[in-house]
């Protein structure tokens, strides 16, 4: 063969593989279309964050571009809720998209490993179990809260893999991380201090844990291309304690309040975390079929981390606005226009409902939800509001919040002082309207909602002494 043949040859040849690499990729994506065209779920959970500490609800002095991204691609919820003014009952709620209130989920639980009557009823489907059942493979990451005995923890709650730690927080340096078993931390103080776990398996984390969090997020992503796929990364950022790494403090020299400055740096962390997220679901093509939902736990504790909730009345533990009102925003290319915004009041427990009613086909939730499919009302082919009203109770202070689709809110304190605002014409819950018709219609349906809750199953943080005696007096019958 002469050498213009080889050339030829080889020219040819050379045609044939860059007609073949697009065709290949193609093919790739198309088997994946084919065989399983379900979306994929992601839900970005942060941690006592701000209602205006994002840039699509106006935050300026920290910028949090990545996250904005999902607000762009997508919707934002002006007025969106979360189902409790603290973490882990709020994150009850998510997970099984049932007010928490149902099942007695209504207090911080208490750090017990031994204990099998502190955590998440089993009686309650999680969404990952769901999932999981459909064939999803899932994955948890990060802060759980949802029950520290080994029947309430992740793996046995539908999630495949698990990466991070089971109490409602941590440190942020592995260096801090002196407590090698979970299972060791005698309190919720002494878990902050455990190492983190890959299930059952203890890690020797290296990294800034928001960036670990990342990291596990990313790599979970990458492993699971080829199949449908839920991943809940619940980042324990910007939660106390306050701990940045130096890369993180240096962008915030603007910021001369140093708890702020702080905060600031956590939420950037978080921010370059979720960039991560969405730059692999890019370059992976799965963006337009993928669902993105990010929101805070509950407002901002602004006092304890230098979080701002705007114009909005208190923060975490309260119900006025700056306690359950959160940035809220979902994107899902395929189906949601972007730079929508809906002002309609939605809740964290509408997640659950929205996802299982626009999946494709799969099973039938165990438990009857609480939230709403969210789907047709962003379409516009339904009108109104997804929900008449919402409820909220502190079961241990008598407190009670119901809000209305028009926007008048009814506040109860210690069941004895009742107040209505409007929040369409006063969002910061200074006026009180008096008006005892509205006041009574509320009163009846709280009423009619409460006769589905039940108390508290478990003590809460502040009630270990509680806790304590009636342990001691269950022995001494024994």
């Amino acid at each position: 063969m002469n050498s213009k043949r080889i050339q030829k040859t080889g020219a040819w040849t050379a045609g044939l593989l860059l007609l073949a690499i697009p065709f290949a990729f193609t093919k790739k994506k198309v088997e994946r279309t084919t065989k399983d065209d379900r979306p994929n779920v992601i839900i970005i959970l942060t941690d006592d964050m701000g209602y205006a500490d994002v840039g699509f609800n106006g935050c300026k002095d920290i910028p949090t571009p990545n996250i904005d991204r999902i607000a762009k691609n997508g919707v934002v919820f002006t007025n969106g809720y979360v189902s409790y003014a603290v973490c882990a009952p709020s994150r009850a709620g998510l997970i099984t998209g049932r007010y928490q209130d149902r099942f007695g989920y209504s207090r911080n639980p208490l750090y017990k490993p031994f204990d099998p009557t502190v955590g998440l009823p089993l009686t309650e489907q999680t969404l990952p179990e769901l999932l999981q059942q459909n064939g999803y493979n899932t994955m948890g990451i990060g802060k759980w809260h949802l029950g520290v005995h080994e029947k309430f923890r992740p793996w046995n709650r539908g999630f495949n893999e698990f990466f991070g730690f089971l109490g409602g927080g941590h440190r942020y340096f592995p260096e801090d991380y002196t407590i090698v078993n979970q299972d060791s931390a005698k309190n919720e103080g002494e878990s902050y201090r455990t190492k983190l776990i890959r299930k059952q398996t203890v890690v020797e984390e290296k990294e800034y844990l928001t960036d670990a969090l990342s990291r596990e997020a990313v790599s979970f992503i990458e492993r699971n291309k080829q199949q449908p796929f839920f991943l809940y990364l619940a980042y324990n950022a910007p939660h106390a304690p306050l701990q940045a790494t130096p890369k993180y403090l240096s962008r915030f020299d603007h910021i001369k309040n140093p708890k702020r400055k702080t905060y600031a740096a956590m939420v950037s962390a978080v921010d370059d975390g979720v960039g991560t997220v969405l730059d692999k679901l890019q370059q992976l093509h799965l963006t337009e079929n993928t669902i993105v939902v990010f929101l805070s736990d509950n407002g901002g504790p602004e006092s304890d981390n230098g979080s701002d909730n705007g114009p909005l009345r208190a923060g975490k533990g309260s119900l006025f606005e700056g306690g359950i009102r959160v940035p809220f925003a979902i994107q899902w290319p395929s189906q949601i226009k972007a730079n929508t915004k809906y002002e309609q009041p939605v809740i964290s427990l509408d997640i659950f409902a929205t996802i299982v009613a626009n999946i494709g086909k799969i099973s039938t939730p165990k438990n009857e939800l609480d939230g709403a499919n969210l789907l047709p009302y962003l379409k516009g082919t339904k009108q109104g509001s997804p929900h008449e009203y919402l409820f909220w109770r502190h079961f241990d202070q008598k407190n009670y919040a119901v809000l209305h689709q028009s926007g008048f809110k009814q506040v109860i304190l210690k069941d004895s002082s009742f107040n209505l605002y409007n929040l369409k014409a006063d969002i910061e819950e200074k006026v009180t309207i008096d008006d005892k018709k509205m006041m009574s219609v509320f009163q009846q349906q709280r009423k009619k909602w409460e006769a589905n809750t039940i108390p508290p199953i478990f003590y809460g943080l502040n009630q270990e002494e509680l806790y304590e005696r009636e342990k001691k007096q269950h022995q001494k019958k024994e």
